[in-house]
């Protein structure tokens, strides 16, 4: 039976608190989410998107004063970033709290603690009142869900997986949250998302690196974002035309000059290809600047050998 697509946040609620999943609306994608300190509904998440259980969730949170909640220590880049871009689609990695629960760290000393900025989930957190533990809503390494319906598509036949999805409208933003990693110095940012990588740095005074280590929190492994027909990258219109004329039926993504449609798209997009049974995806690339770098980073992981 599908689950429940609703706006009722007291059934949303009541979900949550008897251990079950609810697919929630942020301004980046839909997260599926189960409370984050009740670990059999976590390991629920798991087992629902087919998730490796060693891969970290983000928790989400009301406030950006519950931060000190989840955290041992809250690094002053985590502070300065958290006043700066909360409510909003930006994750910060600090050292966890004692209580913090290994499934939603994937046994990490670290824990990804983000505040969403979308009013029907900013009220489900304030009336929940603890973290919860959401990935996207959608098969892991898969096609990230923008819509309820894409939810119900995705998870709705799953065995014990999605109870409800509370429905948030399209997502505003389109690709998923940046990460930054404050536990090192100087932070380094993990994925890029709705934040830009420019603004983080300005806000960190230059203060900050390039990724570097072992893939360590949400959408680091190389392919990820996948649609299930192949994506052919294009640095050039001209290039966009060579690959499209290889193809049978490609769907072409060539807008790249207005990036806010562009990333609000590009997952409607990449669904869309496979729903009509496309060849390929033929995608130029945009400006690695602003939301170009959250776009240029899911376009990669799209188009990556799948069996990495």
């Amino acid at each position: 039976m599908p689950p429940r697509v609703t706006t009722d946040v007291d059934a949303a609620l009541e979900v949550l608190r008897s251990g079950g999943l609810v697919a929630i609306p942020t301004e980046t994608v839909y997260g599926l989410a189960a409370d984050a300190s009740n670990e059999t509904a976590v390991r629920r998440i798991f087992a629902a998107k087919q998730r490796p259980v060693d891969h970290p969730l983000i928790v989400h949170l009301a406030r950006a004063e519950q931060l000190r909640d989840w955290a041992a220590t809250v690094p002053a880049s985590a502070a300065v970033l958290a006043a700066a871009c909360w409510p909003g689609p930006l994750t910060v990695l600090v050292p966890r709290a004692a209580h913090v629960l290994d499934v939603v760290t994937g046994g990490r000393p670290s824990v990804g603690i983000r505040v969403p900025a979308h009013p029907l989930t900013t009220e489900l957190l304030e009336r929940f009142g603890g973290g919860l533990a959401a990935p996207s809503a959608n098969r892991f390494g898969r096609v990230s869900p923008t819509t309820a319906e894409h939810v119900v598509r995705d998870l709705g036949d799953v065995p014990n997986g999605v109870d409800l999805v509370l429905d948030g409208g399209p997502c505003p933003v389109g690709v998923e949250s940046t990460i930054v990693d404050c536990t090192v110095e100087p932070a380094q940012v993990l994925r890029p998302g709705g934040i830009p990588t420019e603004q983080v740095a300005a806000l960190l005074n230059g203060a900050l690196a390039p990724a570097a280590g072992p893939s360590r929190a949400a959408g680091m492994q190389a392919s990820h974002y996948a649609p299930r027909c192949p994506v052919l990258l294009a640095d050039t219109p001209a290039d966009v035309a060579r690959l499209a004329a290889q193809q049978d039926d490609p769907l072409v993504i060539d807008d790249a000059d207005d990036l806010v449609r562009y990333a609000q798209q590009l997952y409607h997009l990449l669904r869309r290809a496979d729903d009509e049974h496309r060849s390929a995806v033929v995608a130029l690339m945009p400006p690695a600047a602003g939301l170009g770098h959250a776009i240029r980073d899911r376009l990669v992981k799209a188009a990556a050998d799948r069996a990495g």
